[in-house]
């Protein structure tokens, strides 16, 4: 049956389809319930909607599904109607795909516990950059076939980021929920990456790091976070900031949002023989393997962490640019052309000598085991 929705009419639809879903069937208690939430009389002209003994149909919406019970109606059809719209993420599968080749290794059966218990306890991840803090996260929740939402946070992060703000939809002004309440919403995991990039407007999420839920002032509504729900966050820093400037832009976070993750776990980078490990298995799926090439990058990179930790370099040979270096390898067929490639952005001192190390490694000349006094001559 078509129906002509007046302003007040829709207000109840709208609300109503919050409640129990659009087009749904419900009963008088439930119509009731719906105007009440919808601050208006009792609407009898839905008995024209009956479909069967107390069952009464909704008119259908042209609008997105809505978020459970969603809807914050105005008062009355003077005021402006507000609606909590939902995303199209409800349709989508957010658990995190496998990732070819990876090798799981330090933290990640600390973090599967984790996500195994189903109890909401934040976690911050720190370590130096392309160590694989992000990826195993990811990976973890690949494993438990377990929903993420990842968030990458930067200075220009805000509440309505976060948490939703208004949005025009279909012609119409409307609260859609950002984020953080899709994760709430749906009980997965909400992962803040790259956190230590924030502002302190990363405080809005005060409440929800508590785990008890979260009030939308906007829209003035309070969302509890469904069953399995938690937040993971990975930094470079603790969040207090970066005073040799390596990690340009990291902030110094709110000592209260700090406390708030109940354990912090460092991630190095891996040791040489997972490090390797990794390596091999990059070179598999790009479908060039050589172990001898695998190995002297290894040890290159783990002589300039070494001399990097004693303060004779000021850069660092990354997992991330290994992963690099051997996919360069795969498309252009030679290790030095790889090599020089991958380390251009560093500038040209470091270059030259990041390079003149890893010939003198692959001639066998300098080994993983060499003192950092030894090392620091060879560049």
């Amino acid at each position: 049956m078509s129906l002509k929705l007046t302003p007040r009419k829709k207000l109840f639809v709208e609300t109503a389809a919050g409640m129990y879903g659009n087009g749904a069937v419900i009963d008088k208690q439930e119509i009731r319930e719906a105007a009440d939430k919808a601050g208006i009389p009792y609407p009898s002209w839905m008995s024209r909607t009956k479909v069967g003994y107390n069952q009464h149909k909704l008119p259908d919406l042209e609008v997105p599904a809505f978020v459970n019970d969603a809807m914050i109606p105005a008062a009355n059809e003077e005021n402006a109607v507000v609606n909590l719209v939902a995303t199209n993420m409800e349709k989508q599968n957010l658990i995190p795909a496998a990732f070819e080749g990876f090798v799981a290794w330090g933290n990640f059966s600390k973090i599967e516990k984790v996500v195994k218990s189903g109890l909401f306890y934040p976690i911050f991840v720190t370590g130096l950059s392309g160590n694989g803090k992000t990826l195993m996260i990811e990976q973890v929740h690949a494993k438990m076939k377990k929903e993420l939402i990842r968030v990458n946070i930067t200075i220009e992060t805000d509440e309505d980021d976060l948490l939703g703000g208004f949005r025009l939809v279909n012609g119409e002004t409307k609260f859609v929920p950002g984020p953080v309440i899709e994760a709430m919403e749906r009980g997965c995991t909400l992962l803040l990456d790259e956190c230590d990039l924030g502002s302190n407007k990363l405080l809005a999420l005060q409440p929800v790091l508590e785990g008890h839920g979260v009030y939308l002032k906007k829209v003035n509504k309070w969302v509890k976070p469904a069953a399995g729900f938690n937040v993971m966050a990975t930094a470079n820093t603790k969040g207090k900031g970066s005073e040799d400037g390596r990690f340009i832009g990291t902030n110094i976070l709110n000592e209260a949002f700090l406390e708030r993750f109940a354990i912090t776990m460092e991630q190095p980078y891996a040791t040489a023989a997972t490090e390797k490990k990794i390596v091999v298995n990059s070179m598999k799926k790009y479908g060039k393997v050589d172990e001898d090439f695998a190995t002297n990058l290894i040890t290159w990179a783990e002589v300039i962490r070494k001399t990097f930790y004693d303060g004779g370099v000021d850069e660092v040979i990354s997992t991330r640019r290994l992963d690099h270096i051997v996919k360069a390898y795969a498309i252009f067929g030679d290790k030095m052309e790889a090599i020089e490639l991958c380390v251009a952005r560093f500038d040209e001192d470091t270059k030259a000598s990041f390079l003149d190390l890893y010939t003198k490694i692959d001639a066998g000349v300098i080994t993983s085991e060499e003192t950092s006094e030894e090392v620091k001559e060879a560049f």
